[in-house]
This record gives C-alpha cells, structure tokens and sequence, in this order.
C-alpha cells in the first residue's frame, strides 16, 4: 500500500486491550500503539468484529503521555500492549478497569483502593513459545500481538532474570532436539527449589534426548523437568532433585507446569486483602471455604485464621495441596472437586463462615447463584478478568449484597490483565 491509502484519524479512549480508539464514518476502529488525544496516519487493516482494525503508520501529534517502551521488543512481542503510557495514567487506566467492572455488575459506589503495583522483571512464570526456523535454528519467545508467529526474545522487561537467563540456553538445547519438529512450548515456574520445566514438543522423546535434558538440567540447576507430546499429560524426563515452594509457610510440591500467582509481590498483595477481608472476629470454631483452590496459594493463609476446606479440581494440585497441608499439619482439608460441574449448593455452604474463590478466567458461572442463594455472610472474589468478575458480582448485586472492599492489583506488568480482591457481604 502507499501514502494514498493512509487515512488521519484523531485517538478519543483507550480500549479494555490497551488499543486506542478512534471513529470513522461511525465506527469504532482500533488501533494498537497509540494514546487518547493522538492525531496519528492510520492504514485500515481489515474487519475486528464489527469494528475496524487499523495500524499507526505515523503519529502526527503525540500524547503528552507517551513515553520510550522500556523494552527493545514492545512493537513485535505480543506479551505487553501499553509500555508506551507514563505510569500515572497507566495506573489509572487499571485501576479503572475495576471501577467499571462493578458499576456493570450494580456497585457503582464501590470502594476501589489505590493499584497494587508489580515491579518489572519479578514475574515467576513464563510460557514460552518454540518455533524451529529455517536453517534448524529455534525461535523462543511469545507470539505477537493478534498473530500465530513467534517475536524471537532476547530479553525481557517483565520476566525474572533467571529465566531470561534460560533463553539462549534453551535455544541451544532444542536445536539439538529432534522432538521439536515445528512447534512447541516451554513453560517455566521458578520455584524456591530453583527453575521447574514443562517441555511440549510436536515429536517424540527418545533416550538420546532424555540424556540431553538430564545434562542440561545439571548444567543449569534445574531440579526437575518434565516432557510431554502435543496436549498428552506431563512425565518427568529428568530429575535431579525436590521441587517446592512455600505459599503462606507451607512447603508444596507442585506438579509439573503448574498455576502460579504470577510474581511474589503480586501474591503477596492478594493475600494481604484477602485476609484483610475476613470477619475482624470468627467463632471459634468457625470454617472458611476456599474454592478453585489450586496449590494453597490462599489456602494456607486462611488457615491461620480458621479451618479451610479447600476445594480444587485438578488431582494433581489436590494431592500437592494434601501433602503439604499433612506434612506442616496445617488446618487444611483438600477435597477434589470440579466446582463447574459440581459446584456446592446452599445446603453444604451454611456452615462456612466466609467463602473465598480465585476461579480461573472464565470465573464461576455455575457456583454463583448457588453463592447468592446460600446464608454465607462474607465472599471474597479473586478476579483476574474484569469481564467474569462483572457477570458474577451482579448475581451477588441482585440477592443483596455490597462491597465492603476492593483491590486492583497490577499483577501483569503492562498487559490489558487485571487482578482484583473483592469483598462482598450481606
């Protein structure tokens, strides 16, 4: 295309994905990479929905706002969408994403705390994607924004170090596997125990390749990495050592590739308002529900103040969260339990003093009415999409409910993703 197909196009809002919004003849068009009060050169891309995509060829006039991306690969790499925002305005935008999300869901007064702020380079948790090149040669990063290709990283301005530092290594380490036909996946969870690899591959895992990973694992103090093909369950393929990590002081073992709150301090902040939204007194005896529960990462601190029953679905993370919970004699009771299928009705929640949930990015549909139904007196909700947490607050908003609390924590540094606590009560 040439200069005859760009049109001038003047950014008003920016969207819930971090795009900044512009209109045209009516419609609504986005365009990632730009700030609200912008006049940029703008080449229409094709249909998003029923709105125009667009991309900035030039920005004419820039926002006042707009600052230098801390990372050299912000335009390609799909992980970040807003590096290019100062932070004050950018706090706020997350921050806002609350807001609305309870004012959609009937709570438009609710008390919304200040952002709870995530420092770069401390996420815990990367899943990387592998892509064999031409020539042989391993691509490793995240896939760009809206595209199935592969940006090819030399670093990172949001992941931990110690895990940026397994970058060329692990090129290196899959050139040479012949497990990776085309596509693949590293998943890495740095532990207490050190980095815990999950490895998918396209092919399959001969002896050869099994030394490979034992040798590499030794080179770079992995004490543990598993193996699968394509969507197959996990097996370990080497293990030098334990695995583990402590969540409210209690030593788990998690399974291969497992859920992680994303970085430490981001955890921490959950839990803070988590606990801060429990009843100042609780009877004696007196129970807490914690559902989607995964390895305890809420669990354990619950149980210093009352008995948790923890409810999870995968059996994998239950018999960690069981193991761990027996092995400190911790006041938990780890139940499986597919709380989409299955969830607890009213009759089993009475006798919970407080229920608290972290379900995953759908949230909990099917748990909710059930919830509104029930005579618990206190939920705590643990979002990370505004979206679901809007859909289920508002069965909460309709059987009478308020918001007590609310906490944005920015647990995923400059991407649309937000994670809340939310207090409701009676």
């Amino acid at each position: 295309m040439n200069d005859l197909t760009l049109e001038t196009l003047r950014i008003e809002a920016l969207g819930a994905a971090g795009d900044g919004i512009a209109r045209r003849d009516g419609r609504t068009v986005f365009l990632p990479g730009t700030l609200p009060g912008e006049t940029v050169h703008a080449r229409l891309m094709g249909k998003r929905g029923e709105a125009l995509a667009a991309e900035a060829a030039a920005v004419l006039a820039a926002s006042p706002d707009r600052v230098a991306p801390p990372c050299p690969h912000f335009s390609q790499c799909g992980g970040c969408a807003i590096q290019h925002l100062a932070d004050v305005p950018y706090a706020e935008w997350k921050r806002a994403k609350l807001v609305d999300a309870l004012a959609r869901a009937g709570f438009p007064d609710a008390p919304v705390g200040a952002l709870e702020r995530t420092p770069p380079n401390t996420r815990r948790r990367a899943d990387l994607a592998l892509r064999r090149g031409p020539g042989g040669g391993v691509l490793l990063g995240f896939h760009g924004r809206g595209t199935d290709a592969v940006t090819d990283l030399a670093t990172c301005a949001v992941l931990d170090p110690r895990i940026v530092a397994l970058f060329e290594p692990l090129r290196v380490l899959f050139k040479r596997l012949a497990a990776l036909k085309r596509d693949g996946s590293a998943v890495v969870n740095l532990l207490d125990t050190g980095p815990d690899l999950l490895l998918r591959t396209d092919g399959a895992l001969d002896a050869p390749a099994r030394g490979l990973l034992a040798a590499f694992a030794a080179a770079h103090g992995i004490p543990r990495i598993a193996w699968a093909q394509g969507t197959k369950l996990p097996e370990t393929a080497a293990q030098l050592g334990r695995v583990g990590i402590a969540l409210g002081g209690t030593a788990v073992a998690p399974p291969a590739g497992a859920f992680l709150q994303a970085s430490p301090a981001g955890e921490a902040a959950i839990v803070a308002a988590v606990l801060a939204g429990l009843p100042a007194k609780l009877p004696p005896r007196a129970a807490i529900a914690d559902l989607f529960a995964g390895l305890g990462t809420l669990s354990f601190p619950l149980a210093t103040r009352a008995r948790v029953v923890a409810f999870e679905g995968m059996a994998e993370s239950v018999t960690a969260l069981a193991a761990g919970a027996g092995n400190a004699g911790a006041r938990v009771q780890a139940v499986r339990r597919d709380l989409d299928r299955q969830p607890l009705i009213a009759k089993e929640l009475q006798s919970y003093a407080a229920v608290v949930l972290d379900p995953p990015l759908n949230g909990a549909a099917a748990q909710m009415p059930l919830l509104a139904r029930s005579v618990v007196p206190r939920v705590i909700y643990v979002s990370c999409n505004p979206a679901a947490l809007a859909r289920d607050a508002q069965v909460l908003a309709q059987a009478g409910f308020k918001v007590l609390a609310a906490t944005p924590v920015d647990q995923f540094l400059w991407s649309p993703h937000l994670e809340s606590v939310v207090v409701f009560t009676r």
